[in-house]
């Protein structure tokens, strides 16, 4: 059997990887190493670093190529840009590799027939729901650009099934943690930044009060259930969540007694959020009430589907994803050798 990975040396394209090698499937992997790291395709028994080939999704030739020589079964479509910041400064490439790199897979993989797309979406779509817990119904639409691309792309996906009987199982994604995190990036992730600084003795600088709460779920548990969608056919949303809550300074302290360490966390106002990316600039920046509801907003997704229909279960506690995850960081940043 074989399976296409996008955006496999990410995060959570190279933790797929890993997985689906272990199983014995063969693997065609792709990156343009945007986002991805090639340190993250190497595992103590195997390295991958060789076997990926360097793509962007939206290369209609490379893609088509790709299909028409190798019989390719599956593709987890783990490429894009997930950065709401940097989606909401360069909305025409968020929207480019988002959305048109999804369709170029999509069209391609009509063609030659490929059995399944299991595509990453994401909780952000639900920015304006007040239901909690959210399920997979859709009931306030997005206001920003990354959820906005993930929802048209789930809406394309639904197309081609519709339209040409194909099967998509769209995963929408809760905060994902776990080794591998981008910790290099201008603004990372709120958990990789809060262990980098913490490693490096420094104070971080969080947002509003650290009060406001969001649900995540560990990497593994996230593959455990990208891999008890595979077979299953038509279109399909499906909420990939731990179904509990935590806040920022919940998480840090449950960070600092990991680390043996007391730093006091620094608060910044809701106004310096995103600063650093322009969206003050012009004769249009974003409107207050709206960064303001992205700081402070409140996210658990229902994951009673993915119960019921998957038979999935979430089996990593926080504490225990935390001391793992800071265990990889730490010898990542060792490893780095500058501070960064």
């Amino acid at each position: 059997m074989n399976i296409l990975i996008t955006g496999a040396a990410g995060f959570i394209g190279s933790h797929m990887t890993y997985r689906l090698w272990k199983k014995g499937y063969h693997l065609i992997l792709v990156d343009n190493f945007s986002y991805g790291h090639i340190e993250n395709l190497v595992f103590d028994d195997h390295d991958f670093s060789e076997e990926v080939i360097r793509m962007d999704i939206r290369d209609k030739e490379g893609i088509n190529y790709l299909m028409q020589n190798n019989k390719i079964d599956y593709i987890y479509n783990f490429a894009g840009i997930a950065a709401l910041p940097e989606c909401q400064a360069e909305p025409v490439e968020a929207i480019d590799v988002n959305v048109n790199g999804l369709v170029n897979i999509l069209e391609n993989a009509r063609i030659y027939g490929v059995k399944k797309i299991i595509q990453a979406s994401t909780n952000a779509i639900y920015e304006n729901e007040k239901r909690f817990p959210t399920d997979e119904n859709i009931s306030e639409l997005p206001t920003l650009i990354y959820p906005n691309t993930k929802y048209m792309a789930e809406r394309f996906a639904e197309s081609y099934c519709n339209t040409y009987g194909m099967s998509v199982s769209c995963l929408r994604f809760s905060n994902v943690y776990g080794p591998h995190v981008d910790c290099l990036r201008k603004q990372p992730p709120f958990v990789a930044y809060m262990i980098r600084e913490l490693y490096y003795d420094r104070t971080p600088v969080f947002f509003s009060n650290g009060e406001q709460k969001r649900d995540y779920i560990y990497v593994d548990d996230l593959i455990n259930l990208a891999l008890a969608v595979l077979d299953s056919t038509g279109f399909d949303v499906v909420n990939v969540s731990g179904n509990e809550c935590y806040s920022v300074n919940e998480m840090y302290q449950i960070a600092q007694e990991i680390m043996k360490k007391s730093i006091p966390a620094s608060y910044a106002k809701d106004n310096q959020y995103w600063e650093k990316y322009g969206l003050y600039r012009g004769k249009y920046t974003i409107k207050q009430e709206i960064l303001n509801h992205e700081i402070n907003k409140y996210s658990l997704c229902d994951n009673s589907y993915a119960k019921n229909k998957y038979k999935w279960r979430p089996c990593v506690t926080m504490r225990e994803g935390l001391k793992k995850m800071i265990e990889a960081q730490s010898v990542f940043l060792s490893q780095l050798g500058k501070k960064i």
